[in-house]
């Protein structure tokens, strides 16, 4: 079980939005390559990124922050936000991200999608981000007609490395995880599925060490972390000890 702290960029600074709202952004460091930096001392072992601006504009607005973060960590660091192209998938993963996370163009353009991962196999995610159920993109700016798993099934076998799923009503809110919704993606694809959004307490944490969270690859935990309801430390020994 992965845990996945999160650095959201918005105009170059880590910030956490409530309800995936622009306009509702706290920041938390205008550093992003030193909070990158002090989570891997804190010893966890992949990083989240996303780029806010991005995903609205449908092209890379934080590059710089995104580099510096690059070179200031040893980690693997998968982004999201924006990544609309072959060309654009390339770039990110030559300058050394891990992994992209394709959210919006997994809707608009599903064979771009396979053919990324079946170019770049273990380097493709696709991001599902929903509100009540229903498929958001353009930086949920837009709700579609698609149900979170028939965009999951639309990538069977296709090489994708995993799925992050975000419940925009409960991101940056504390609000929980939906568990229900989660693993029941998680059991309704083959595709390892990492829990996003809610993210709230040590209590959930321990939920993460249920049984019926073994379907699951991680969780993404961005606001918790910032404003010390989760401890790090803590956190990373309980999801070891559970194995």
């Amino acid at each position: 079980m992965i845990l996945f702290p999160a650095i959201d960029l918005k105009d170059g600074q880590c910030v956490r939005l409530k309800l995936g709202d622009m306009e509702q952004a706290t920041v938390f460091n205008d550093d992003p390559a030193a909070q990158a930096k002090s989570f891997e001392d804190q010893g966890f072992d992949y990083l989240h990124v996303v780029d806010l601006n991005g995903a609205f504009a449908g092209q890379s607005v934080n590059g710089a922050a995104v580099e510096a973060i690059l070179k200031a960590v040893k980690f693997p660091v998968q982004l999201g936000g924006g990544i609309r192209t072959l060309a654009h998938i390339e770039s990110w993963l030559d300058k050394g991200l891990a992994r992209v996370i394709l959210g919006t163009v997994a809707v608009r353009d599903p064979e771009l999608v396979k053919a990324a991962a079946s170019k770049w196999p273990g380097q493709v995610a696709v991001g599902i981000d929903a509100r009540k159920g229903m498929v958001a993109v353009e930086g949920w700016a837009e709700t579609s007609e698609l149900s979170i798993i028939e965009l999951a099934k639309r990538f069977e076998g296709a090489g994708v490395a995993a799925i992050i799923y975000t419940d925009i009503d409960r991101d940056g809110v504390l609000a929980g995880i939906n568990w229900d919704s989660t693993i029941e993606l998680a059991r309704a694809t083959s595709i390892p599925v990492i829990a996003s959004g809610g993210l709230a307490s040590m209590s959930d944490i321990e939920r993460l060490t249920q049984p019926d969270c073994a379907v699951l690859e991680g969780a993404i935990s961005g606001r918790a972390l910032y404003d010390g309801r989760i401890d790090s430390r803590e956190a990373l020994a309980l999801l070891k000890a559970a194995g």
